[in-house]
């Protein structure tokens, strides 16, 4: 595919001129920067250590955001959608954590589709972690603690909004959220009824590292009863 853009100074395309999609999409760059090396066979026997140690090593490399990770759900009829969230918590046993409102598009088809699945990529060092397992409401009091931990401008936003809704009149959703922050001010301990704290316990959890040669390593994780198998995969 092919459209009008012109050229910044930079080379990089602007509309104006035609450019060849396909060509530019093929001729960008992938995996400039030096990688880190992966060694399955020093990785330990559960995922979470592993994906504990890739996370610091991305905090400690100043990696932007991350704890951002992609969040695929599906409806009652399979199909699916995804979109980046925050991961709030990690725990030994295999589950991970995100929040959300229950009414929100995720939390009515988790509702109707209890399964899921996370995708974490940290593209300066080359590394994908993906995770996909059954999802589960956290308890009321865990929920709530998750919600009064946001800003009170998140709270605000979460308490008025109607997450995954139509906005036919901005500026009337604009008053709803300065009276919800008025509400916050008056009792700082409101938290959003439908506000829930999901946590994914992980089946399968693979680890993906790049090489610049393209001899990828993945490490997959299989939850067995009380342990995990793990198995080298082409890449």
């Amino acid at each position: 595919m092919a459209r009008t853009c012109r050229t910044h100074e930079g080379g990089l395309p602007v509309p104006d001129q035609k450019v060849d999609i396909k060509g530019l999409l093929r001729s960008l760059p992938v995996f400039e920067v030096k990688l880190p090396v992966f060694d399955p066979a020093e990785a330990p026997d559960e995922p979470v250590a592993l994906f504990l140690d890739w996370l610091l090593a991305a905090v400690e490399e100043e990696v932007p955001e991350p704890h951002a990770m992609a969040l695929a759900t599906a409806d009652a009829q399979g199909r699916p959608s995804s979109r980046v969230l925050i991961c709030k918590d990690v725990e030994p046993g295999g589950h991970w954590y995100f929040a959300s409102s229950a009414t929100s598009r995720k939390g009515r088809e988790l509702a109707a589709n209890p399964h899921a699945a996370l995708t974490f990529y940290w593209p300066r060092q080359g590394r994908q972690i993906r995770i996909a397992g059954a999802v589960a409401p956290a308890s009321a009091e865990r929920s709530a603690a998750d919600f009064l931990a946001r800003s009170p401008g998140a709270r605000a936003e979460a308490l008025a909004a109607r997450q995954s809704q139509v906005l036919d009149d901005p500026a009337g959703a604009a008053a709803e959220i300065e009276a919800a922050r008025a509400r916050i001010a008056a009792r700082p301990d409101l938290v959003a009824a439908d506000w829930t704290l999901y946590a994914l316990a992980a089946d399968e959890v693979e680890f993906w590292q790049a090489d610049e040669q393209r001899r990828h390593t993945r490490l997959r994780y299989r939850r067995t009863g009380a342990g995990w198998t793990r198995r080298r995969l082409w890449a």
